[in-house]
């Protein structure tokens, strides 16, 4: 049997950017092309309906970030103050810590002896360290960047809103439904590919899944415009 000298990939270390990209560009595909399905489906003039896809691209940008920033803020804080709780028990009680460092090596496999050289080893190293990986969980992969997060929620979000809005710019009243489902539906299903690329997952149950409720709130939204049917 032939084994690779080469390391294989991982892709756990993306899914803090992953998700904000994912989340942002779906959220401004969607609900822009939802919006202005529904506008559109009320039959109002051109200038009308690319006023209300440019506000609701500036406003969903903005929305997206600030709520990424705040949510993100939020576990950074949480994080933050977990680190000095435990910076303050090793500094009061580090014998303590160390049994408790050891034990958690031993809950994973370590035999006595074994888990107590590896605690200490690690805690001579990097104590404060050592505790945020093993006890709490935290990892420099997974920690929390509130700005990094705001700016790529904004971006993504503006991303997923173009084309849409250029569907409404650029096609006549006759033929702006359509196109503006066949391109959301296809934007989506590129999303859903490259974000399930980019995760080392299946494609297909991707595409599927964001195409599906795609479909749905277009739907919807064609529905509530038709059901309005105002003139503007």
């Amino acid at each position: 049997m032939s084994r690779s000298h080469h390391a294989e990939p991982h892709y756990s270390s993306r899914n803090s950017w992953l998700r904000a990209v994912v989340l942002g560009a779906n959220d401004g595909l969607i609900s822009t092309a939802s919006l202005l399905m529904g506008v559109a489906a009320a039959a109002p003039d051109s200038r009308f309906l690319l006023l209300s896809g440019i506000a609701a691209w500036v406003g969903g940008a903005v929305s997206m970030s600030a709520g990424e920033y705040v949510s993100v803020s939020s576990q950074a804080d949480t994080e933050r103050a977990d680190l000095q709780q435990e910076a303050r028990e090793l500094a009061q009680n580090p014998q303590a810590e160390l049994a408790e460092l050891a034990a958690i090596y031993r809950s994973r496999g370590l035999d006595e002896k074994l888990a107590f050289q590896v605690a200490q080893a690690l805690t001579k190293h990097n104590a404060l360290d050592a505790h945020a990986r093993d006890e709490i969980g935290l990892s420099d992969a997974a920690q929390a960047k509130p700005l990094q997060a705001a700016w790529t929620s904004a971006l993504a979000f503006s991303a997923g809103a173009l084309p849409p809005l250029l569907v409404v710019a650029g096609m006549p009243e006759s033929g702006r439904l359509p196109a503006l489902a066949a391109a959301t539906l296809l934007g989506l299903g590129i999303l859903g590919a490259v974000s399930a690329r980019l995760g080392g997952a299946p494609a297909w149950p991707a595409v599927r899944r964001i195409t599906g409720w795609g479909v749905a709130a277009l739907a919807l939204s064609a529905m509530v415009g038709k059901l309005a049917g105002v003139a503007v």
